[in-house]
């Protein structure tokens, strides 16, 4: 989705379309009050605003920062200290405080939001990852600035993503992110702490995230944070993977977007190798254990290789047994495989609504569904094409 090739920080935030804008704890809560920072999160919606002509993903943390004065606990208590049933108490409180201080900034901004609560298994499942890639699709086209966060008060510390900077990595890599910006209360990645050694140098582009760069970032330090630089630096080797590019800076002055646009503000860019199209292409291509297999006539064998998405209408034949999201072989009249891609139906669906036009679907299976079987972004052509 990017407009033009670009390597500076500055550049990228002014051309890349689709964003996802990780804050973390720190930037949105009042350490001493307990509250959320209502000034500089008024100044944020107003960046995004002025950035309407972007497709604009908010991972937000600080709902539990911001429900722990409830309970009674000290924000300087390491997060790491707390029992999982606190942060799950603690999250319920303060989900309520950080969307209603959300809902109030962005209003009064013109722009409108949606509220999204992820788990790993959201992001990692394919049948769930349709549902919520397809649900952001939606508001995003809707022009919808989704703001989203972890379930913490169901998760468990075995699901948990453990901290919301993977979470909007893995949001980056299910949406094809162009860039995500993560905004923290450090303006990147030094050789060594900046606080303690004096000497440490600032780190502006990371080619190639290494060991020695895992190396030399810190773990979070006490207080209502849980992802230190080096869980930022992690999360961005998941991003860069899929092709997104990764900007890590201080989100501390009001107006922190307009601070990078303005050149004033220093930060980290990590640098993906790839395109979020090319690299979503290859995780489908990677599915070579397909579940089934189904059989497209003529015509739609054409509107595929010219980059359209599988109707049912064009299905002549299932085979195989497989669920919502699996990995399925898309083959020609003659049993010949030219494509993978995931199914929006699971096998008994498909074949009740093969061979039929979206509108009866509904009549068909008793139910809405989708009008597409395979979308051409979950699909990939295995000798070439526009898919």
């Amino acid at each position: 989705m990017m407009t033009k090739n670009t390597t500076s920080s500055n550049s990228l935030l002014k051309n890349s379309k689709r964003i996802i804008i990780k804050i973390g704890s720190a930037l949105v809560t009042d350490m001493e009050k307990g509250t959320v920072r209502s000034e500089w999160l008024q100044t944020l919606a107003g960046d995004i605003h002025s950035l309407r002509d972007k497709e604009i993903i908010v991972v937000s943390s600080g709902a539990i920062a911001l429900g722990r004065k409830s309970l009674g606990i000290d924000l300087l208590t390491p997060s790491k200290d707390l029992k999982i049933e606190q942060k799950q108490a603690a999250a319920s409180i303060g989900q309520i405080k950080l969307m209603n201080a959300f809902q109030t900034a962005f209003s009064k901004a013109g722009l409108e939001i949606s509220q999204i609560l992820l788990n790993p298994k959201d992001t990692e499942n394919r049948r769930t990852h349709l549902n919520a890639r397809a649900t952001l699709e939606t508001l995003l086209k809707n022009n919808f600035i989704p703001v989203i966060n972890e379930n913490d008060t169901t998760a468990t510390e075995e699901i948990r993503f453990g901290d919301n900077d993977k979470l909007a990595a893995r949001v980056a890599q299910m949406m094809e992110a162009d860039l995500l910006l993560i905004l923290s209360t450090t303006d990147g990645l030094y050789t060594d702490n900046p606080s303690l050694n004096p000497n440490a140098q600032h780190i502006s582009v990371i080619k190639n995230i290494t060991e020695d760069v895992l190396n030399i970032a810190g773990e979070a330090p006490n207080g209502v944070s849980t992802g230190g630089m080096k869980s930022k630096i992690e999360a961005s080797q998941i991003a860069v993977n899929a092709g997104t590019h990764v900007i890590i800076t201080s989100g501390k002055p009001h107006n922190p977007l307009q601070e990078m646009l303005n050149r004033s503000q220093r930060s980290t860019l990590l640098l993906a190798t790839d395109t979020p199209h090319n690299a979503r292409k290859r995780w489908i291509a990677a599915h070579l254990q397909h579940k089934g297999a189904i059989q497209i006539d003529e015509g739609a064998l054409k509107a595929l290789k010219s980059g359209k998405s599988l109707l049912p209408i064009g299905v002549i034949g299932v085979t195989g047994v497989f669920e919502r999201g699996d990995a399925i072989a898309i083959q020609d009249s003659h049993g010949k495989t030219f494509a993978i891609g995931l199914c929006g139906y699971h096998s008994e669906d498909t074949k009740k609504i093969k061979g039929k036009q979206s509108s009866e679907i509904e009549a068909v299976l008793g139910h809405a569904g989708r009008g597409v079987l395979v979308h051409r972004n979950d699909m990939v052509l295995m000798e070439g094409g526009k898919v």
